[in-house]
């Protein structure tokens, strides 16, 4: 499956540490002809942190994807209703998010865009960037397994010493779990492994 010409969302949340690696996937997605919507989390909009000001990040993304970014409930209603989007991507997506999605809370602008693409049975590509995937939000995991039209990048632990808790995708396969998701695949192996 090929993703030029197709309307891809984007939406980043605030896991901080992993967006210099995002924008590396939003440029390969460009390159590959999709036409990409970003999105931002309210907190990544507004919030100024050691890994890069607010700033200088909505700058990049408008830049990398040639498009206004969708940052709040009222600009991402409309994906649904409109049809917007073939597919929408959260990288990274924060515990918060995914726990967001899982129960159906519809209160920021990202969980907005994913009840409005899922309601067109479209897919929502899933990178997890979360400290507690493997503790309090490991139940919203496998609630998100089992939905249709839901899809996750593959994934592991990032620091089983430090933090066993903690899941991380590998962002670098996007693109790829996209492919798969439009043909109603889920990309395996999803579970990795720690690289040395």
């Amino acid at each position: 499956m090929e993703l030029e010409g197709k309307r891809i969302g984007f939406a980043l949340t605030g896991s901080f540490c992993t967006l210099s690696k995002i924008m590396t996937e939003l440029e390969e997605l460009k390159k590959c002809g999709a036409d990409v919507f970003p999105i931002m989390s309210e907190v990544v909009w507004s919030t100024d942190t050691r890994f890069g000001k607010a700033q200088d990040i909505k700058e990049k993304v408008t830049s990398i994807c040639e498009r206004e970014i969708i940052h709040t409930i009222v600009g991402a209603e409309p994906i649904g209703p409109k049809h917007i989007l073939d597919a929408l991507v959260i990288a990274p997506c924060t515990g918060n998010t995914l726990s967001k999605i899982a129960m159906g809370i519809t209160d920021s602008c990202v969980s907005m865009a994913a009840k409005a693409n899922l309601r067109n049975k479209c897919p929502l590509v899933i990178a997890i960037s979360t400290n507690d995937g493997l503790g309090a939000n490991g139940k919203n995991i496998g609630i998100l397994f089992n939905v249709p039209n839901v899809y996750f990048v593959p994934f592991g632990q990032d620091d089983p010493t430090g933090k066993p808790d903690s899941l991380v995708a590998d962002v670098s396969l996007i693109s790829k779990t996209l492919e798969y998701a439009f043909d109603g695949v889920q990309l395996q192996p999803l579970l990795k492994g720690k690289k040395e």
